[in-house]
This record gives C-alpha cells, structure tokens and sequence, in this order.
C-alpha cells in the first residue's frame, strides 16, 4: 500500500502526533489505532521520555534528507526548467520583438530562470517546515514527562482517519501537511 512521494521520494510524507499525559496510555492507544485503522506496526509509534533517539520515531525514513533533497531538487528543477521552456515557446509565438530579436538568448535565460525557480522550490520542499510545529510539539511534551503516538500516514484517507481518533482520545494533536 505504501508508495513513495512523487516529490519527495518518500513512504510518508504526513505525520499525525498527540502527546498524552502517561506512557501506558499512549500504548494502548498505539494498539487501538493498529487495529482500528489497519495500520502497520511501523505506523504507529509510542515516543516516551525514556526514548535515547526519539528523533529515528518522529522522523523514520532511514534513506535519509539526501535523498529527499536529491529527488525533489531534481524533479522540481526538471519541471521549473519545463515551465520555462513552455513560457519561452508562449512568449515566442505572441510575438513579443525581445524574444524574437534573440530567440536562442532569450530562451537560454527563461529556461535558466525556469530552472532556478524549480531548484528553489526543491529546497522549500527539502526544509520540510511544516515538519517543525510537529517536531518541537512532541519534544516539548517528552521534555514534560509526557508522551506521544505518532501516525506514520501513507495517504490522506490515513491521515484524515489517523486525526480524527487521535482527537476523539483527547490528545493535543498536530500533523504535517
């Protein structure tokens, strides 16, 4: 069921987090969730202060950021540069004296641009910030006492599911995008 992102290359780009006041809890509700959603044990996680790399729980990929940095560099570079030639061949056909007094110029500089802008975008998507919010929740809670079950979700439909029994156990909830 699990696929790689097409952007990121990742199996899971969406995490759903709460924090709940004791360990034994958050355990029984891992155990709930598994069966409730059918997720996989790898899905579901119990981060508890006592965790010596709660960082490997919140964040499993084990192919690592490089990879992720790689693929969407790659990938967003590759359509930026796509976008660029496209408006390089719109701008070419209106007519436009600047790209038709120089057309190998201008289309050089447009798809560069294009290209640039793609690049960019792969580093937003490789900084991950809507990774933060959730990161910093769970350690605020682990550095309480507290601890936390993280959903691993492999789609919306997991995501939305995954949430929506995370808030019904009462939970402080947070999630990626």
């Amino acid at each position: 069921m699990s696929t790689l992102s097409p952007v990121t290359g990742e199996a899971s780009d969406t995490k759903v987090a709460a924090i709940f006041e004791d360990e034994g809890r958050a355990r029984r509700i891992a155990a709930t969730l598994r069966r409730r959603l059918g997720l996989r044990q790898s899905q579901v996680r119990v981060i508890t202060r006592h965790d010596r790399h709660p960082g490997r729980k919140l964040e499993p990929e084990n192919k690592g950021i490089f990879r992720t940095m790689l693929i969407a560099h790659v990938k967003l570079g590759l359509v930026g540069a796509a976008v660029g030639g496209a408006l390089f061949v719109l701008l070419y056909l209106s007519g436009l004296q600047l790209v038709t007094s120089s057309p190998g110029f201008a289309a050089a500089v447009i798809i560069a641009y294009g290209g640039v802008f793609g690049l960019m975008a792969g580093g937003l998507v490789t900084l991950r910030p809507d990774h933060d919010p959730y990161i910093h929740k769970v350690y605020r809670g682990l550095d309480e006492g507290r601890s936390a079950v993280v959903v691993h979700a492999f789609d919306a439909a997991q995501r939305k599911a995954a949430q929506q029994a995370l808030d019904e156990e009462g939970g402080e909830t947070i999630r990626t995008l």
